[in-house]
């Protein structure tokens, strides 16, 4: 079983999808792991330390020869991927309702590709969801991006000279990388405050201390949908929603939209009119900024000022915090296939429910039921 590790070729992707701890336990169980060169540097790992750990360093044409298993952080192209075995496995992020031409390279090729994002988020899962790892990270890079572009302090701070009141931060979308978010600001010495469509979430966000602001005039919404991942909501809902985050909105000082849907552009959270109505300086991080964006006007990787107020988001967020993305990526795949090591085959072997879940082609064609409807 021969586990092949390539270098991230997206633009601003500084991740790689395997450590030098992983290629450890990988060998381990039975398998070869062979490293592109140069494929950790951009996260502090160096060549050196993967051959020390076992792996074998070499060009991408002599790590994917006779491959089983391609791990990645964002897919590679098929055309990377030549030499690899009949049906090999890649297991990273394939983005399938953006990139279908990708989906459908990969089924020309004959390669199985396993989507790292559909994860089921399923308890037995949850080692392995890259989006959870990825996304708890981004929340607390978010939150010191905003700091540091904040021309003000984020603590009350009582001094000879004076009183410098607590910065007001408002988090919006109470998932992994809100919560994060939450918990980095409180930190920080921040007022913070919340909301999410999801009525479950009070309870959290109020456990870490900061103060929920939800819609209370229309009963009867919960927003939760499978998998725990937030629904779009009605219309009326929608419209509280819009009405009560604006008044909030222009008390702040720094904003973090956090809101994605499954295969969807992200929801428009925040209207240029909102924006106009905080106080010079303020500041709004669109986490979902590669999505489409939660915030009117946001641009990937650009602080842009409108009214004022610095809007900014990066294409990339966990890309920002290299070396500790990878290492949580790289745990995820490995408890991902090592929970279905089979010994006796020395390889793994998926069962239906998290194999279906995953798995985007299979035997030349598209085989997700998300894909063919």
């Amino acid at each position: 079983m021969r586990i092949a590790v390539l270098k991230e070729r997206a633009a601003g992707e500084t991740r790689v999808a395997a450590t030098p701890e992983t290629v450890k336990k990988f060998i381990a169980l039975g398998a070869t792991v062979a490293v592109e060169q140069g494929a950790g540097d951009a996260a502090a790992l160096s060549d050196v330390a993967f051959a020390e750990a076992g792996a074998e360093v070499a060009s991408a044409a002599q790590v994917v020869k006779g491959a089983d298993i391609v791990l990645g952080i964002q897919a590679p192209d098929a055309d990377l991927l030549k030499g690899a075995n009949p049906g090999a496995w890649v297991a990273a992020s394939f983005d399938p309702f953006g990139r279908r031409d990708r989906v459908e390279a990969y089924a020309a090729a004959g390669l199985e590709a396993l989507s790292m994002e559909f994860m089921p988020r399923i308890t037995r899962a949850q080692s392995m969801d890259v989006l959870s790892s990825q996304s708890n990270l981004a929340g607390y890079k978010a939150v010191l991006a905003a700091a540091d572009q904040y021309g003000r302090a984020f603590p009350m701070m009582m001094t000879a000279a004076g009183t410098i009141q607590a910065a007001r931060v408002f988090i919006m979308g109470v998932g992994v990388a809100g919560l994060q978010a939450i918990a980095t600001a409180k930190r920080l010495g921040a007022q913070v405050s919340a909301t999410d469509v999801r009525s479950a979430t009070k309870e959290q966000i109020q456990s870490l201390g900061a103060k929920p602001v939800f819609v209370e005039s229309v009963a009867g919404i919960e927003g939760e949908g499978s998998g725990g991942y937030a629904t779009e909501m009605s219309e009326e809902y929608q419209q509280a929603q819009a009405e009560l985050v604006s008044s909030h909105i222009a008390k702040q000082d720094i904003v973090i939209t956090t809101a994605l849907i499954p295969g969807r552009a992200a929801p428009r959270l925040v209207t240029d009119a909102q924006i106009a109505t905080m106080k010079p300086g303020s500041v709004i991080f669109d986490l979902a900024v590669a999505q489409g964006g939660n915030v009117e006007g946001s641009v990937p990787d650009q602080v842009v000022e409108k009214h004022s107020v610095f809007i900014m988001g990066y294409s990339n967020t966990p890309a920002h915090l290299a070396a500790d993305a990878s290492a949580l990526f790289a745990r995820n795949h490995y408890n991902f296939l090592s929970a279905f090591w089979d010994k006796e085959a020395g390889k793994p072997v998926l069962d239906e429910e998290i194999g279906n879940a995953i798995r985007l082609t299979q035997g030349g064609k598209a085989v997700h039921e998300r894909l063919l409807g």
